[in-house]
């Protein structure tokens, strides 16, 4: 593509590329400082802090990295996560990875001051040695003097003997109960487009039943193929595992044999006319085809049909109770917690009253948001504060004055806190 410029060789395009990694693996650096920095301010010398752990009303400390690591002011931490642009819980994660570093693996700390070793690497690091004691900790920083040559699977025979070592109560018990992580799973219809009513099973099995399920599947994929099932061979042990399956469901074991099943799909009179296609499945939000919803309902016993919610609604009720119908009229209003980068579902979340009931705020919609049991506690015994600019749009303010603006297109920080001059920094467009 000719844009009337001289191009680069590649030398000279690798080269930028490269000063560009080691420029951002620096600012990754001064940024892992200043939250060292942070948490030495803000340590919270027991779980309790200045309250019991049991009450739930003030700050407490958090263990966000692994044994003799300091605790970390809970509400500060949010703050902290907020500014940093990391959703509640990956941020959380994030710091207490650069706490571990810093107090439990000094040597791979000080390899990441001196750019010897990349952030990211040490981060790895931090969540192999976040659950080990702290002896097994510090016997796998001594052995990474040279942490940058050590390999992932050296690292895990690394992890493994300083266990064995340091906690060999631990290592028999994750023997003995090694069994107890036997599971199967039937996923969730795929979330990126898929409307086909496909889903993925995942599974780990004694050796004995995995190898009885793979014989059996492959004997009755094999008697499809003789029927006359045309299907590739992959296909037809798909339908062989469903057909096992409800083998097994006639077998009437509990008294209520064949399917049942909760599917809440929200559909228009367009979808039922064949105007419009597509419909949404609630439970995962991923839209779904029309003709699988005809499918569904075609093979269900019961059709519940519930009436539509206004979400423009706003009819109060006279009491400090929030009814159902709220609930659900705030979950499809709000999607998820309103608290800044959180993502929790609106259906697993509290309602706070945005004006406290007992200050004159009315059981509404237009005075409810959906905000996890987390942030709900911040917001009620904290200094963060909200408001609401319209139902389902909200300002918050952080306890040292940044400021986020919270809607359906998600967070977006608005300006920065005052400076130590006292002059507004410029905002963050």
């Amino acid at each position: 593509m000719d844009l009337g410029t001289r191009p680069r060789t590649t030398a000279a395009l690798l080269s930028e590329l490269r000063a560009g990694v080691l420029e951002r693996d620096a600012l990754v650096v001064r940024e892992w400082a200043g939250i060292v920095e942070w948490a030495g301010e803000h340590v919270v010398a027991t779980p309790e802090g200045a309250a019991t752990i049991t009450d739930g009303f003030l700050d407490t400390g958090v263990p966000i990295a692994g044994d003799g690591a300091p605790l970390v002011s809970e509400f500060a931490l949010m703050e902290l996560v907020a500014v940093l642009g990391r959703s509640p819980d990956g941020g959380r994660a994030y710091v207490g990875r650069v706490i571990e570093c810093a107090w439990r693996l000094p040597t791979v700390y000080a390899a990441v001051m001196a750019g010897r070793l990349t952030p990211w690497r040490a981060e790895r690091i931090a969540d192999l040695t976040h659950a080990l004691n702290a002896d097994a900790a510090g016997f796998v920083d001594r052995q990474l003097v040279h942490a940058s040559g050590v390999g992932w699977a050296q690292l895990d025979r690394l992890i493994a003997e300083a266990i064995l070592r340091f906690d060999p109560e631990r290592a028999e018990a994750e023997r003995a109960t090694a069994a107890d992580q036997r599971y199967v799973e039937v996923g969730d219809p795929d979330t990126h487009g898929n409307t086909h009513g496909i889903v993925h099973l995942s599974g780990v099995l004694d050796a004995a039943d995995g190898r009885d399920l793979d014989v059996a599947i492959a004997r009755r994929a094999r008697l499809l193929g003789d029927l006359g099932n045309d299907a590739p061979l992959d296909v037809r042990r798909s339908v062989a595992l469903g057909e096992l399956a409800r083998a097994d469901l006639t077998l009437d074991l509990e008294g209520s044999p064949g399917r049942k099943a909760i599917v809440n799909v929200h559909i228009t009179d367009t979808t039922l006319t064949g105007v419009n296609p597509v419909g949404r499945w609630e439970d995962q939000q991923v839209p779904v085809s029309s003709e699988q919803i005809r499918e569904w309902l075609g093979s269900a016993s019961t059709v519940i049909v519930r009436p539509v919610i206004d979400l423009a609604d706003h009819v109060p009720v006279d009491s400090y109770e929030i009814p159902e119908r709220h609930r659900v009229q705030v979950a499809l209003r709000d999607h998820a917690c309103r608290f800044p980068h959180c993502t929790r579902p609106a259906t697993r979340c509290d309602l706070d009253h945005a004006r406290p009931y007992g200050e004159g705020g009315p059981t509404c919609p237009c005075n409810e948001v959906a905000l996890c049991r987390r942030h709900h506690r911040a917001k009620t015994h904290s200094a963060w504060s909200y408001d609401i600019v319209m139902p389902g749009s909200y300002i918050w303010i952080s306890p040292n004055g940044f400021t986020f603006r919270v809607d359906h297109r998600g967070t977006h920080p608005i300006h920065h806190a005052t400076d130590p001059a006292g002059d507004p920094a410029p905002p963050d467009e």
